[in-house]
C-alpha cells in the first residue's frame, strides 16, 4: 500500500495548492501581455497567441488566491498583470462585454470570437470578487459594472436565471439556455457578496441556485440536467451527437451536482444571516452528491466517469481532473456540515484517486483528461479553460473545513 499524505493536513494542502501554482508561475506571463493559455506536460507551450476569455478570468483568481494564501509578491505582480489583459484587451469597447477568443500577437489584438456568454461574464465577475478580496481595490466598481451588464443582457426575470449567449453586438440572443452558465453565477455572486459585503449578490446567487436546484430539478427527475430550451424546458438531445463539447456536454454530469453540493453548502452558511429560508439546501445537496457518486464511481478503475444518461446509466466513462477535484471539495463540506464520518471516507477515496493518477508530481498540476481504465490520452495538460482553477480552489475550499475541527496537522 503507498504511503499517502494527510489530506486533511492544511500544510499539505496548502503545498499542493502552491506546486500547481508552481506550474504556472512564471512561465505562463507573456511580458507582451497577459498569460499563455496551452501547456504541455512539461509546461512546454504549444500555442503562445490564442486567448480564451475563460483561462485569462481564471488566471486572475488563480493568482488572487495564491497571494491571499502565500503572500509572495510575484503572485500579486501576476494578478495585476492578468487583471491588465482582462480590461484593457479581452474588453470589447465597441459592444460592450468581452471576447470569447482572442488571437494576441506581440500587442496585436484580432477577435477570433467576439460571441458573448453568460458563462463567461460569470467568470469576469468572479475575478473582479477576487481581485479586490486580494486588496486590489480598484477592482470594486467593476464588480457592480460586471452585475450590471449581465442584468441587462442576460438576466430573464419571467425564469428567474440567466439566459446563455448572445451576438457580439447584443442583437441576437440564443434561444438555448444552459444549467452551467447559472451555477458558475451562483459561484461568482457568492464571491461579490464575500467581497463587498452586498445582500443583492446573495439574493441573487440563492434565487439561481434554488430555481436551478428545486424548479428546474423538478422537470428532469429531480437532478440537474444541463440543457433547456428558452422556455426552461429540458432539451434530451442538446449535444447528444457532441457529448464531450468543452462547456455545453450532453447528459447529467456527477461533476455538476457535485459542485453544486458544495455551493449550496456554502451558499447555506451565508443565506442564513439575511434571513432566507435555507431548509431546503442541505437535503438537495446531499442527494445530488449520493447520486453522483453511486451511479458516477468506477468500482474497477476508481474515479468519476463524466457523464451519465438520462436513465443514471454511465455514457462516458473518461475520467476529467476538475471532476474529481471538486467533488473531494463538496464531500469535505458535507462531512463538515453534517459530521457524517460516510462524506470524509469518500474525500479520502477521491484523493487518494486522484493523487494516484491526476496529479503530476513531477513538473506539477494535474493531468486533464484519462480514459476509463485511468490511460492519458494526450500529452496537452492545460488547453484553454483549465489553468487548474478546479484543483487549486477545491483545496481552498476544504480548507475552512479544516479550521473548523477536521484538521489533523
Amino acid at each position: 500500500m503507498p504511503n499517502f499524505p494527510d489530506f486533511r493536513s492544511r500544510a499539505v494542502l496548502l503545498a499542493h495548492a502552491r506546486h500547481s501554482m508552481d506550474f504556472y508561475h512564471p512561465r505562463a506571463v507573456d511580458p507582451s501581455g497577459g498569460l499563455y493559455h496551452f501547456f504541455k506536460d512539461d509546461g512546454t507551450v504549444y500555442d503562445a497567441r490564442t486567448r480564451h476569455l475563460v483561462s485569462s478570468t481564471r488566471f486572475v483568481f488563480t493568482y488572487a488566491m495564491a497571494y491571499r494564501h502565500f503572500g509572495d509578491p510575484a503572485h500579486l505582480r501576476g494578478l495585476h498583470h492578468a487583471l491588465r489583459f482582462l480590461r484593457e484587451v479581452h474588453a470589447d469597447p465597441q459592444h460592450g462585454g468581452y471576447a470569447w477568443l482572442l488571437s494576441w500577437d506581440a500587442g496585436m489584438r484580432e477577435v477570433v470570437d467576439g460571441t458573448q456568454h453568460a458563462y463567461g461574464l460569470a467568470f469576469v465577475l468572479l475575478a473582479y470578487a477576487h481581485a479586490l478580496m486580494a486588496g486590489v481595490e480598484e477592482a470594486r466598481p467593476w464588480i457592480a459594472e460586471t452585475f450590471a451588464l449581465m442584468e441587462r443582457r442576460f438576466w430573464d426575470a419571467e425564469a428567474g436565471l440567466y439566459a446563455d449567449e448572445a451576438s457580439r453586438d447584443w442583437s441576437v440572443l440564443s434561444s438555448y439556455r444552459g444549467q452551467n452558465a447559472n451555477m458558475h453565477a451562483c459561484e461568482a455572486l457568492q464571491a461579490a457578496y464575500q467581497a463587498t459585503g452586498e445582500s443583492r449578490y446573495l439574493e441573487r446567487a440563492y434565487l439561481v441556485a434554488q430555481h436551478i436546484t428545486q424548479r428546474q430539478a423538478q422537470r428532469c427527475g429531480g437532478l440537474v440536467w444541463e440543457h433547456y430550451d428558452s422556455a426552461w424546458q429540458p432539451d434530451w438531445r442538446y449535444n447528444l451527437d457532441d457529448p464531450e463539447n468543452l462547456f455545453r456536454p450532453w447528459g447529467y454530469q456527477p461533476g455538476h451536482f457535485t459542485e453544486w453540493a458544495k455551493l449550496l453548502v456554502q451558499l447555506e452558511a451565508r443565506a442564513g444571516a439575511l434571513g432566507l429560508d435555507t431548509s431546503w439546501m442541505l437535503p438537495t445537496a446531499e442527494r445530488l452528491f449520493k447520486v453522483a457518486v453511486e451511479r458516477g464511481w468506477d468500482a474497477e478503475h476508481g474515479g468519476l466517469a463524466y457523464s451519465l444518461a438520462p436513465d443514471l446509466s454511465v455514457c462516458d466513462s473518461h475520467k476529467y481532473f476538475w471532476v474529481q477535484a471538486e467533488s473531494a471539495a463538496a464531500a469535505a463540506l458535507l462531512a463538515q456540515r453534517t459530521g457524517q464520518p460516510g462524506y470524509w471516507d469518500w474525500y479520502e477515496r477521491l484523493w487518494i484517486y486522484s493523487w494516484t493518477h491526476f496529479v503530476d508530481h513531477q513538473y506539477g498540476a494535474w493531468f486533464r483528461i484519462l480514459d476509463g481504465a485511468n490511460r492519458k490520452l494526450s500529452d496537452e495538460k492545460s488547453p484553454a479553460g483549465k489553468v487548474d482553477y478546479h484543483t487549486m480552489g477545491a483545496c481552498y475550499d476544504i480548507l475552512p473545513t479544516l479550521d473548523r475541527g477536521g484538521d489533523h496537522a
